[in-house]
């Protein structure tokens, strides 16, 4: 996932941010349990803390990059659809 723009890797984890359309996102892959966790990320000004969101809540064209992603790493992009 290192290869891919935006993501970081710590470990076995990988993640990227995302912002666009007034939301932003934390969108994190892990490969011991291969499963994608979306978090909604409050704004900086707001002193929220970030929470897990469901997919059906997340934009379509944020879940399609985040699939084309995991596919160009060599991971099968199914996982993104995988309920935890």
């Amino acid at each position: 996932m290192a290869d891919r723009e935006g993501w970081r890797v710590e470990g076995t984890a990988a993640r990227v941010h995302y912002e666009g359309e007034g939301d932003r996102y934390s969108v994190e892959y892990y490969a011991p349990s291969d499963c994608v966790v979306y978090w909604k990320v409050p704004p900086e000004s707001g002193g929220e803390t970030a929470v897990p969101v469901g997919r059906e809540t997340v934009p379509t064209p944020l879940r399609e990059r985040i699939r084309m992603d995991l596919d160009a790493a060599g991971v099968d992009p199914e996982v993104e659809r995988r309920s935890l």
